[in-house]
């Protein structure tokens, strides 16, 4: 072992990160286009510099995808070196997800020592969702690994009290604002705060250096959007998921505000009734779920049938929700307070149409577009539940019920929610001993990661439009005083510290309580043995603790460790799942079942695009004069395999949910006329949502349908228009 000492090799740590690595990584060449929507932008990227700049959904550069392209840049280098992959668009985020393990152990270790430094790093690699979404080309796991980055540079600017170090720390969250916009804003709170704590200089220099770091926040933040919106309309795509076709708006409306009010419209509309030009119902959003109205409902293009589930996704027999509210049965809808589509209150039992029609088909099968299917695929979940604007019930896409308890609540527990006990419990042995004139670095970092956990609670506790795999926000803080945490109770218990003594059997015992509340309910699936075990093992653990201390024995550091991993065992396990049960590409999220939330597993193609009908391709091909792009289409699924594999340039009209207000008759028939399309693929189940039925009808009166027998027919009505 002596070599491992001369190359100062942290084998623990490496160890930790294999763990990382293997959670992140393992089997993703088995994705075939992973998160599709993203996946066509990254096969769009690699063809011009203006699709790469701008993150054009398609080769036309017609629409851009909802979210700044930073994190879609670093996936279109891995897809210049690889190939376009599934694997090699997920790449960047499992190492991403490796990386933020290593910055947690950087982070920890200066102040609260190298103990402290592998526990977090482990508590942050065994966070359930951290894993989940890290193997996923979702954006947040990168996110997460750019504001650690910024964190690192923080705490050594504070140390050396350099403000270009704390201004590069402040332009990274900026660099992040050009990963997710608002969502980066979450940490600003704990930034600000150290920054005024530890920034140990006189206040004149203070407040001209909080000038100067907010300075290089805004410059970096808004730098993109900025020179977005200043470019002509019409000399790049439109900003996709926006009302107005602006970064800005996109980025303070439907990624910002709307994430808290869980208001989908706009215009002060309420999300999902169409109106002020807010999107369709039952539109899909990207990154996974239904638009607006449909909260646990996530639908399929590949007939796999999501699970028959309550509110919380999970699959099998499953508990009810926390909140108490029984689930309609045979997956109707509710009768009171849900709208249709077409304006009217539910039909009896609940059932909805999208055609403004009678009941649902048998068994409340449904479209990924919202349209109903009859062969069988796509159901709804048994319970049916999509409740609109996250408000009276349960919040959007299953993500609980608003209020205090809701991260503790079944649908959402299992995500990141695991070490909270410890983390306040450890957080406040730090804190015990602070005083006015001897705050500590101990003490500054601590309250950092306070200022960093706690905004992200109240968020995601009464935020309306959020998707699971948010909570990946709240991990590095739980980790890093989980682990930090550990270190003081320890130092506390064994140097007999007063009352705090008890601390560490309690932080202990409050947290082996919680996980078995969170398992419990999956004793119809696991049997009662593994929530029991949980209890147990933490339970004893805790007794040990304070049957030694009260016995007066001394116990050994090897124990405190174990007492505290045997914490890590449901985490753990809940980390694994999406391997042994695979997940969604769009919705990814840990917890048994998830082989079939929303469309993605292992091996699978997420669950949201369509296949290439090669009838068709060939015609089109065949038949192409010049036109820009080889078809236009009303949903950007149909379009997907053809950009991916084909690297063809298919216009989704009305962008990812169908209903972005881009083409109006007269700019579609600009378009004809200028040559651009000539072909348009209908669906046979309907045309674009979000009031664009018009442009459909413009198509079908001014073009040609194409005999199913010259293209096989098998994706919809093909019309040729032109004019002369």
């Amino acid at each position: 072992m002596q070599w491992l000492r001369k190359t100062r090799l942290d084998l623990p740590l490496a160890l930790i990160a294999l763990l990382a690595a293997f959670l992140n990584g393992y089997g993703i060449w088995n994705e075939q286009y992973a998160n599709s929507y993203y996946t066509a932008a990254v096969a769009s990227m690699l063809q011009s510099f203006h699709n790469f700049f701008y993150g054009s959904f398609d080769p036309g550069g017609f629409v851009t995808v909802d979210k700044p392209p930073v994190v879609f840049w670093i996936q279109t280098a891995s897809a210049a070196l690889f190939g376009v992959h599934g694997w090699s668009v997920i790449l960047p985020q499992a190492l991403a997800g490796v990386g933020s393990v290593l910055l947690m152990y950087a982070l920890v270790k200066p102040t609260f020592g190298q103990g402290a430094a592998r526990l977090a790093a482990l508590v942050l690699a065994c966070t359930p969702i951290a894993a989940a979404v890290s193997r996923t080309n979702n954006i947040d796991s990168m996110l997460v690994f750019a504001l650690l980055a910024g964190t690192w540079l923080l705490f050594r600017g504070v140390r050396r009290k350099s403000l270009w170090l704390l201004m590069a720390a402040f332009a990274v969250v900026g660099l992040g604002f050009n990963m997710k916009m608002l969502q980066a804003y979450l940490v600003l709170p704990a930034f600000y705060l150290f920054y005024l704590i530890g920034y140990r200089v006189n206040w004149k220099k203070k407040l001209a250096g909080l000038a100067a770091v907010t300075a290089s926040l805004l410059l970096v933040s808004l730098s993109w959007p900025v020179i977005v919106d200043m470019v002509p309309a019409d000399q790049r795509p439109y900003v996709g998921s926006s009302q107005t076709n602006s970064v800005l708006e996109l980025a303070f409306g439907y990624n910002g505000v709307s994430r808290l009010t869980g208001d989908r419209g706009t215009g002060g509309g309420n999300g999902g009734d169409g109106g002020g030009g807010g999107r369709g119902m039952m539109n899909m959003q990207p990154g996974g779920g239904m638009d607006d109205a449909a909260n646990g409902a996530a639908s399929r293009q590949d007939g796999m049938q999501p699970p028959q589930n309550d509110s919380s996704g999970q699959s099998g027999a499953q508990p009810t929700p926390r909140d108490g509210r029984a689930q309609p049965e045979g997956g109707q809808m509710p009768q009171a307070g849900q709208n249709r589509q077409d304006g009217g209150q539910m039909p009896e039992g609940g059932q909805m149409r999208q055609d403004g029609g009678g009941q649902m088909p048998e068994g409340g099968q449904m479209r990924q577009d919202g349209q109903t299917r009859q062969d069988g695929g796509g159901q709804l979940p048994q319970d049916g539940q999509m409740n609109r604007g996250g408000g009276q019930g349960g919040g959007m896409f299953g993500t609980g019920t608003k209020g205090v308890f809701r991260l503790f609540q079944t649908e959402l527990s299992g995500q990141a929610s695991w070490m909270i006990p410890f983390a306040f419990i450890g957080a406040a042995g730090v804190l015990a001993s602070i005083r006015r004139r001897n705050i500590t670095e101990a003490h500054k970092e601590t309250a950092f990661w306070l200022a960093w956990l706690v905004p992200g609670m109240i968020f995601f506790s009464i935020a309306g439009f959020f998707h699971h795999y948010y909570l990946i926000m709240l991990a590095p803080p739980i980790a890093a005083m989980s682990g930090a945490g550990w270190m003081e109770l320890w130092r506390r218990y064994r140097e007999n510290a007063g009352w705090t003594v008890w601390l560490f059997p309690a932080a202990v015992a409050a947290t082996a309580a919680l996980q078995w509340y969170f398992v419990q309910p999956y004793d119809s699936q696991f049997g009662s043995g593994w929530s029991m075990a949980v209890a147990a093992a933490g339970g004893a653990a805790a007794g040990f603790l304070i049957l030694a201390k009260l016995l007066k024995k001394t116990v050994p550091a090897a124990a405190a460790v174990l007492a505290f991993l045997v914490l890590l065992i449901a985490p753990l396990y809940w980390a694994a799942t999406p391997i042994t049960y695979g997940q969604s590409a769009q919705l990814p999220q840990a917890g048994p079942g998830t082989s079939s939330r929303g469309g993605g597993f292992v091996g699978g193609r997420g669950g949201e695009s369509a296949s290439i009908d090669e009838g068709l391709y060939q015609y089109l091909t065949a038949h192409q004069t010049g036109e820009t792009f080889l078809f236009a289409t009303t949903r950007y699924n149909t379009a997907v395999p053809y950009i991916i594999e084909k690297g063809a340039a298919v216009m989704a009209m009305g962008g990812y949910s169908g209903s972005d207000p881009i083409l109006t008759e007269e700019s579609l028939t600009a378009m004809v006329a200028e040559g651009k399309v000539k072909y348009f693929l209908i669906s046979n189940n309907g045309g674009p949502g979000g009031g664009s039925s018009g442009l459909t009808q413009w198509i079908t009166s001014h073009g040609k349908a194409i005999s199913e027998s010259e293209y096989g027919g098998s994706s919809g009505t093909l019309y040729e228009v032109t004019l002369d």
